[in-house]
């Protein structure tokens, strides 16, 4: 029986450097993503018959959603440092990050969906007089939940 090309693609895994991220909407670059994660944290139950049967364990609550983006640093205004400094105002700006993971044809495949996220520390490079490598600012976001979406 002959192998279709679809039943390749769908089987194949995808790349891992064909992603896009929107935040709040609007498209930006990033040169990485990390920190898309989902946990619970275990709790352990222990009932009157504890001491003969042995305690009981559970799921919790859900784990924080801690998530880094990555990017070079332009001569443009940053939309990032823009928006950490609305914490600093008090007016904290949390919105709906979106990445999508992406086939060949740039059509997305699964998207992670970060609800209500906001910017908690923002990091600038280290300088360095003897290195030739290129500026890159890390955003670092706090978010209530992770959605994992499959777009089939």
């Amino acid at each position: 029986m002959p192998v279709l090309k679809e039943d390749i693609k769908r089987a194949y895994p995808l790349p891992t450097y064909n992603y896009r991220v929107r935040i709040g909407g609007e498209p930006h670059a990033f040169s990485e993503v990390s920190g898309l994660s989902m946990d619970y944290e275990a709790i352990t139950y222990k009932h009157g018959l504890s001491w003969r049967e042995g305690s009981t364990q559970m799921p919790g609550m859900p784990g924080e959603v801690k998530l880094t983006l990555k990017r070079g640093i332009v001569r443009n205004r940053s939309v990032l440092l823009e928006w950490i400094k609305t914490i600093r105002l008090n007016n904290v700006k949390k919105r709906e990050v979106v990445i999508d993971l992406c086939d060949e044809m740039g059509i997305p495949v699964i998207s992670w969906k970060v609800h209500n996220a906001f910017p908690v520390k923002l990091d600038v490079p280290s300088f360095d007089s003897t290195s030739n490598e290129v500026a890159v600012e890390s955003l670092e976001l706090m978010a209530n939940r992770l959605e994992i979406i499959y777009n089939d």
